[in-house]
């Protein structure tokens, strides 16, 4: 018999061993997030942009400013809003790696003798590096577009491609030694000269070299030519193509278009610049009905004003879902959008594999400014 006293004591006692014989609850895994894939332009003239950018921190790993721009090898000059500590703490906050872009007002000739004379040279890297650590940026995006300006002969073309090879590979180990990032975007080139649009990047040595080469995929047709969608499905597969054989595909990032031009039709000056959410608001006004280019995968409309036809193309979600199979077949991740408040919402969903070749949002979509 146990007495009153020795009940708790018994009843504990056996609690302890029920304990011990029980296994532990199993903790139930949390979902791993999806890999932030995409990085993106954020231009300084939008003013949706950096909020655009924080709304969709799940899916971006790297945002880049573009704030500043290289007017001379020890000259850097800053657009509206360069260092804005509210942005770069912002992003910082939402997990997105801040690397601004510099680009360039140097034509070839000029950017042959900057790069190719050493002494220059190291001023323009020092004047660079200094510019992440004065800011704390985590890295550098190099945009030289204009060099390739005036770049007419093999020979010219060579100097700059070898100044720049030069450039890239004295900006990386120094940014690497401080383990900042080391971008830098180009033209797309293939397989056909005549499509060769950036002979100045050696896409070999800057794959080497990099840690992300950002391919400038679009503009197939321009401001300034015809009118035509901006990229197309077998575009992609013949820069992807050249691009791969010669970068490693974990290194590139494909960039896509959130715009398009608008053109008067028969008139050779330049196009206007519409975003996608602009091209798409004109779109409802004018009462044109939406239509996907069945060859290139990419929205146009036409619509008449002041008695002329004007013919708009321009990209989407919709579009980009049907151009991202050529990115998986060559085992691209990465995309780099041009650019934050300029796309379309549905962009997005799309980008994190969850989208499909639905038509356009029906969201409302507010109209901005012109880019790039």
């Amino acid at each position: 018999m146990i007495s009153g006293r020795a009940v708790p004591a018994a009843t504990a006692a056996l609690a302890a061993v029920l304990t011990c014989l029980t296994p532990p609850a199993l903790a139930v895994p949390r979902p791993a997030a999806p890999p932030r894939t995409a990085s993106a332009w954020l231009p300084y003239w939008e003013p949706g942009a950096y909020r655009d950018a924080l709304a969709h921190a799940d899916r971006l790993h790297t945002v880049s400013p573009f704030w500043y721009e290289a007017t001379a090898a020890d000259r850097l000059t800053a657009h509206p809003g360069a260092a804005d500590r509210t942005v770069v703490d912002g992003l910082r906050a939402a997990g997105i790696k801040v690397v601004p872009t510099v680009t360039e007002s140097l034509d070839a000739e000029a950017m042959a003798r900057l790069m190719g004379d050493p002494e220059t040279r190291a001023a323009h890297v020092d004047t660079l590096v200094r510019l992440t650590t004065d800011h704390a940026y985590d890295g550098l995006d190099l945009d030289y577009e204009r060099m390739n300006e005036g770049a007419r002969t093999p020979g010219l073309v060579e100097r700059v491609r070898t100044g720049f090879n030069s450039l890239v590979t004295e900006v990386c180990a120094r940014l690497h030694a401080l383990r900042k990032e080391c971008v830098a975007a180009v033209f797309p080139r293939t397989a056909a000269a005549a499509r060769d649009e950036g002979p100045v990047f050696d896409y070999a040595h800057l794959g080497r070299t990099l840690d992300h080469l950002r391919i400038m995929g679009y503009n197939l047709h321009n401001a300034l030519g015809e009118p035509g969608p901006l990229s197309s499905p077998a575009w992609y597969d013949e820069i992807l193509g050249y691009a791969t054989a010669r970068v490693p595909a974990r290194r590139i990032e494909m960039g896509i278009p959130a715009y398009g031009w608008d053109h008067r039709v028969g008139d050779p000056a330049r196009a206007t610049h519409r975003t996608t959410r602009e091209a798409e608001a004109l779109r409802r006004r004018v009462g044109a009905p939406y239509a996907l280019d069945p060859v290139s995968r990419t929205p146009h409309f036409t619509y008449a004003e002041d008695g002329r036809q004007r013919e708009v193309w321009y990209q989407d979600a919709r579009g980009v879902a049907a151009h991202l199979p050529v990115l998986r077949k060559y085992g691209v991740t990465g995309t780099a959008l041009w650019a934050l408040d300029f796309e379309d919402p549905g962009l997005w969903p799309v980008l994190a594999g969850e989208g499909s070749e639905r038509g356009p949002s029906a969201r409302p979509r507010p109209a901005n400014m012109s880019g790039r």
